[in-house]
């Protein structure tokens, strides 16, 4: 009988062990992710996720709750002058009951609305990613404002001033004026974020506070013509103005992106910045104030198959070094025109896009391995990156332009433009203006064409299109194959009439 007690006291012991043990593990690990939020900055870390991959798949409702106080609304004001915006009133009516057709033209030049100051206001989003109050949004909903609030889910308003931002990526951060700590949103990977999977965005709709929305990744990748650094997450959770800013979590409850960009004609079209790429610039942005971004100091364009094949490549890859600016990082590192970029840093470069962000991402002043494909081989190159400035950027070298003879102005398509057009490859050569009453107007060219062929020989720039002019001379009428928009037509051009 004694030996059972003592046995059972025993298991009690062992027990009450466990719980105490299970109690510290658990106090521990709270204090670890505080620990790690604090840190959030230095360490580039994020909170522990909502929600483990091992764990059942939680509901909407649930994560909302736990997710919301991390996300704020923002609303800015600045002063301007001019006219504010008031309903009219209405139109008097006659003696004999006829509206006066002449009120409207004296209420807008001598009605009682003259220009005078007044605050103009917007709306949007952001979350916070520091107890401190450090918060996420996008640059053009906040720039050029005079005064910033923010408000919390609590329903807890404070104001909040500008802290860095960055208009090449329309990414800002701001600091709340308050006494933490502030809920914190955990940053997640959006590298591995996959295409189809679930995300929420909570945010600012029309001023409609902390609207959830819920939908999959559409894409990943996409280019939309923001930017040189365009990189988004495409999603067909509804995206509205006043989402700007505003967080895209994934189901474990981490922000994968931050919502920047809609199609106003489009529905279920919206895009995301990808965090990581964020996580990239906040350092910067809160010891500086803004990027600052590496230079190699070359002129690039896509390769297109075409290309790949000229060079010797197999398949296409890398990015066709046009111009090296004499002086600059790559120049000194003995890149050549005509070599193609096809390693930088040890990191495979797939397209021009992605050189352009890797080389702005390198920190200055950092000795880097450059990889080059030259006559058939790869050449391995050391380059040591300097910082980019506005003053570099104006003197690297910009399009050809020329007025020619039939009224208009070209210019030479870059990988930028041939973007902007929804052009494949950057062969052509677009058309900026056209003379009313000229040749080309009268054959019915349009500025924003691409002349890609005349008399069914190929124009890939400027040269090649002179070329062809002189080889049609004595010809009265020319057949031109323009790109216009998405879809292709053949222009006949005449000399004379």
């Amino acid at each position: 009988m004694a030996k059972k007690q003592f046995g059972m006291k025993s298991v009690i012991l062992v027990a009450l062990g466990f719980l105490i043990l299970g109690l510290l593990i658990s106090s521990q690990s709270n204090l670890t992710t505080r620990l790690r939020a604090e840190k959030l900055w230095t360490e580039g870390s994020s909170l522990v996720p909502v929600r483990n991959p091992g764990d059942p798949l939680p509901s909407f409702s649930e994560l909302v709750k736990k997710l919301k106080p991390s996300v704020v609304n923002i609303s800015t004001a600045k002063l301007v002058k001019g006219r504010p915006r008031t309903p009219r009133t209405p139109r008097p009516q006659d003696p004999f009951g006829r509206q006066n057709p002449f009120h409207d033209f004296f209420e807008r030049f001598f009605g009682d609305n003259p220009p005078r100051e007044f605050r103009q206001r917007s709306l949007g989003s952001g979350f916070i990613i520091n107890q401190e109050g450090y918060v996420v949004t996008n640059n053009h909903v906040i720039e050029d404002t005079d005064e910033i609030q923010v408000k919390l889910a609590n329903e807890k308003e404070y104001e909040a001033e500008v802290v860095g931002r960055d208009s090449k990526t329309d990414l800002a951060l701001i600091r709340i004026k308050g006494k933490g700590p502030f809920p914190v949103a955990a940053l997640g990977d959006s590298d591995n974020l996959d295409v189809g999977e679930w995300v929420l965005a909570i945010g600012n709709p029309f001023g409609f506070e902390h609207s959830v929305t819920a939908g999959i990744v559409s894409a990943k990748g996409r280019v939309i013509g923001a930017g040189p650094y365009d990189n988004y997450i495409q999603t067909d959770a509804s995206i509205n103005p006043g989402n700007s800013g505003g967080p895209l979590f994934n189901i474990r409850g981490e922000v994968v992106g931050i919502n920047t960009a809609i199609i106003s004609t489009g529905q279920g079209i919206g895009f995301a910045m990808p965090v990581n790429m964020v996580k990239d610039l906040l350092p910067q942005l809160r010891e500086s104030g803004k990027v600052k971004r590496g230079w190699l100091g070359v002129s690039i364009q896509s390769v297109n198959e075409e290309l790949a094949s000229s060079f010797g490549m197999g398949a296409p890859r890398g990015a066709l070094v046009t111009s090296v600016m004499e002086g600059e990082p790559a120049d000194k590192a003995g890149v050549k025109r005509g070599d193609i970029i096809v390693r930088f840093n040890g990191k495979e470069v797939k397209d021009v896009r992605e050189l352009q962000r890797v080389v702005a991402g390198t920190p200055i002043g950092s000795t880097v391995d450059l990889a080059v494909f030259r006559d058939g081989k790869e050449v391995r190159l050391t380059v040591r990156l300097t910082e980019m400035t506005d003053e570099k950027l104006a003197s690297s070298p910009t399009p050809q332009k020329s007025r020619e003879e039939f009224g208009m102005v070209l210019e030479d398509i870059t990988p930028a433009l041939a973007q902007d057009l929804g052009l494949g490859e950057a062969r052509g050569v677009v058309v900026s203006e056209v003379q009313e009453g000229s040749a080309a107007s009268r054959a019915g060219i349009q500025e924003g064409d691409v002349i890609q062929e005349v008399n069914r020989e190929k124009v890939s720039n400027l040269k090649e299109y002179k070329a062809r002019l002189e080889k049609a001379k004595g010809k009265d009428s020319l057949v031109f194959y323009v790109k216009r928009k998405d879809r292709g037509l053949f222009l006949v051009v005449k000399r004379t009439g």
